[in-house]
C-alpha cells in the first residue's frame, strides 16, 4: 500500500540536529571520512545523547498518540551518513523510543533533494549549506545553532517565529534597509490593509494550525508566537496579514527593537526561527534556535 503524506505535518531532520554528534564530527574534521566511518561502526551500540532539536521532535511525535482527529505528524531522518554509519543513528532512535521509520542516508551527498519527495513542511539541519538549498527549493528550513534548549518537559509544544523574511516576505525589511526606520514605518502604515506576501515558513505555520484546529483553542497542545522587532504603527499590517491568511497566532510580541532573548525564555519556546544572526545569537542563550538564511539580511553571506 502506498504511503500518503498529504495533510500531515512532515518534518525532515538531520542526524546532527536530532542527536549530539559533536564528538563524531570532531573525528571527521580531524581525521577524515574513513576514520569517521570506523568510529561510528565501532560505537554503533553506544547510544547518542539528545541534540538541540530532540525535545522538539519528541513533542511533535507525541501529537500522534493523543487520540485527536488531526492528520498527524511524520518525522523523516535526512542524513549525510551512509547506511552503514547510520546504523548508530537508528539504534539511538530506537533506544529513545522515537517513532521515526523513514530515512534517507546519502553517503556524503546533500540530502535536501529528497525533501520534496517526502513532501516535507520543514527541514532542520546543522549544515547551513543544506538549509540554503532547501530554502532555494521553496521549503521552510533552518540551521540549528548550538543553543540552550527549553528545560520545560511538559506536553505543550511551543514554537516562536520572527516575522519579516520568516513568516512573511522580506519586502518590508528591504524598505527598512534601503531607506531607514521612518520610511519603513510610513510604508507599512500606508500598506496596513495590504497583506504581506508569505515567507518561507508560511506553509509550516499553516500545517501547525491544521493540527491546532483539531482541538478547542484552550486545549490545543501547540502554542505559537510571533516575536518581532516591529512595533506600532507597523504592527497593523502583520495582524491583518494573518487574518487574511485565516491562521491564528496565539501570542504576538511587538518588541520595537528590544532584545528578543528574555521574551523567548518567558514564552518557553521549544524552538525559535529568525533570519537575522544577531537575534539568533540572543535567542540561543535561552531557547533552541534555528537560523533562517533567507532574505535581504543574508544576501551578502549567500553571495560570499
Amino acid at each position: 500500500m502506498a504511503v500518503d503524506f498529504s495533510g500531515k505535518l512532515v518534518v525532515a531532520i538531520s542526524s546532527r540536529a536530532l542527536f549530539d554528534l559533536e564528538e563524531s564530527n570532531a573525528v571527521y574534521e580531524a581525521e577524515g571520512v574513513e576514520a569517521y566511518c570506523r568510529y561510528q561502526i565501532e560505537h554503533e551500540e553506544d547510544t547518542l545523547a539528545p541534540g538541540v532539536a530532540f525535545p522538539l521532535v519528541r513533542k511533535l511525535l507525541a501529537l500522534n498518540g493523543d487520540g485527536a482527529d488531526h492528520p498527524g505528524v511524520e518525522v523523516i531522518l535526512l542524513s549525510r551518513n551512509s547506511a552503514d554509519t547510520g546504523l548508530r543513528i537508528f539504534n539511538s532512535i530506537q533506544h529513545h523510543g522515537l517513532a521515526i521509520q523513514r530515512a534517507a542516508f546519502t553517503n556524503g551527498e546533500t540530502p535536501y533533494r529528497y525533501i520534496a519527495a517526502f513532501d516535507a513542511d520543514l527541514f532542520l539541519s546543522a549544515r547551513p549549506d543544506d538549509v540554503r538549498g532547501a530554502l532555494d527549493a521553496g521549503v521552510a528550513a533552518a540551521a540549528i545553532l548550538p543553543s540552550m534548549p527549553n528545560a520545560d518537559d511538559g506536553r505543550e509544544l511551543r514554537i516562536a517565529f520572527d516575522g519579516d523574511a520568516v513568516l512573511f516576505s522580506d519586502e518590508a525589511e528591504r524598505v527598512f534597509r534601503k531607506d531607514g526606520l521612518d520610511a519603513f514605518e510610513t510604508s507599512e502604515a500606508n500598506a496596513a490593509r495590504v497583506p504581506l506576501e508569505g515567507g518561507p515558513f508560511r506553509r509550516f505555520l499553516a500545517a501547525l494550525y491544521r493540527i491546532q484546529s483539531a482541538y478547542p483553542a484552550e486545549l490545543a497542545p501547540i502554542r505559537t508566537a510571533l516575536v518581532t522587532a516591529r512595533g506600532a504603527p507597523s504592527h497593523e499590517r502583520v495582524i491583518r496579514t494573518l487574518r487574511a491568511w485565516n491562521i491564528r497566532i496565539d501570542e504576538a510580541l511587538f518588541l520595537g527593537g528590544a532584545d528578543k532573548g528574555p521574551f523567548l525564555r518567558a514564552f518557553a519556546a521549544d524552538i525559535y526561527f529568525d533570519d537575522q544572526q544577531g537575534h539568533c545569537d540572543s535567542a540561543r542563550q535561552h531557547v533552541a534556535t534555528g537560523h533562517v538564511p533567507h532574505g535581504v539580511a543574508n544576501e551578502a553571506a549567500k553571495a560570499s
